[in-house]
């Protein structure tokens, strides 16, 4: 038993520490400009930060006026682990809330923040009924919680923009929600987020890891992306198709498994192709619900993988596309309908 609680202690304590990472302030700025119209007279939750440090806060406090917000609520996880054999949480979560009033600080010291009598965690009932005063949950939650945070914010029916690890598309909890419009990819993917702020024990890392001029250390994963349930007019911009697939055939091979063709980029989906085609996960970075449906993820449909020749091409996502379907719907509409009335006069 002790080798077993060892290990989930080691466990404990590597998710802990993949989980600290923190967004740099451009990088919030960079996403939030497209979303403005969305805070009017709403109460924001950061229900994963520090108050003192968190760049989620000093982005909503710095335009608290211009968004026109009526509240912010940032509240923080603590659990102190300074020996891996010591499970004891020497710390209580915390929070503060923010109203943009006149002498109010907006940079909050520890005498300034509320205690709550537990550990602050996201899933605690301290927490939730917090997030039950809120209306838009903006953060950067921990990844290897993401499932679950998610579920949350769907149970209670928040708004929200989060950042998470780019293969949560695969996961199916949140690639069902994708499919049912429910949450769809922001602005920034993998390198539009330059990159997150790393505690002095974390491992500088990759060819782009770096400190700032303000001695922050930074790694830049460049695979990750913002999940929302927030419009915005550029969701709904066409993708452009330059591309045919009549007289092409050749370039867009059936799948084994699937009635379908197989496109390897987004930039290469046929305009005439009628029938269902799989092309790559990045195409929801672009994915237009006007003009495109999404039918499924990944499986044929002996539900494996899609394969073509007996070789599986990287993940899929099988689509149509509208615009040639509602076409089609009209003309077969009006050809029944000439047909009707020609049988009546005959």
């Amino acid at each position: 038993m002790a080798r077993n609680a060892t290990n989930d202690l080691l466990q404990k304590a590597k998710k802990l520490k993949s989980d600290e990472f923190y967004t740099q302030f451009s990088d919030i700025e960079s996403e939030l400009q497209y979303y403005k119209s969305h805070f009017k007279n709403k109460v924001v939750y950061c229900n994963c930060d520090d108050p003192r440090v968190s760049n989620f806060f000093n982005y909503f406090a710095s335009n608290f006026k211009e968004l026109g917000l009526k509240k912010i609520i940032t509240a923080c996880y603590r659990e102190q682990v300074s020996n891996l054999f010591n499970t004891e949480e020497d710390e209580n979560g915390f929070f503060f809330e923010y109203t943009g009033t006149d002498g109010e600080k907006n940079k909050p010291s520890s005498n300034d923040i509320v205690y709550f009598n537990g550990d602050g965690d996201f899933r605690s009932s301290e927490s939730i009924e917090l997030l039950k005063q809120s209306d838009i949950v903006v953060t950067n939650p921990p990844f290897s919680l993401f499932r679950e945070y998610v579920a949350q914010l769907v149970k209670y029916e928040k708004k929200f923009l989060i950042i998470g690890n780019i293969n949560a598309i695969t996961y199916k909890e949140i690639f069902k929600l994708i499919k049912e419009n429910k949450a769809w990819l922001g602005i920034n993917l993998g390198r539009g987020i330059s990159g997150f702020i790393v505690p002095e024990h974390y491992e500088l890392y990759g060819t782009e890891a770096r400190v700032d001029n303000s001695g922050n250390r930074i790694i830049s994963p460049n695979n990750c992306l913002w999940l929302t349930n927030l419009d915005t007019s550029k969701r709904h911009e066409d993708i452009a198709l330059t591309k045919k697939y009549f007289g092409n055939e050749n370039e867009y091979p059936k799948y084994d498994n699937f009635d379908g063709i197989n496109v390897d980029k987004t930039q290469d989906i046929p305009s005439d192709y009628k029938g269902y085609m799989g092309v790559p996960i990045t195409f929801l970075h672009k994915f237009n619900p006007d003009q495109f449906e999404i039918i499924k993820f990944r499986k044929g449909d002996d539900e494996k993988d899609l394969s073509i020749n007996g070789k599986y091409p990287y993940f899929r996502i099988i689509i149509k596309n509208k615009r040639i379907q509602t076409k089609n719907t009209k003309f077969n509409d009006k050809d029944m309908a000439f047909t009707h009335s020609f049988a009546l006069t005959k």
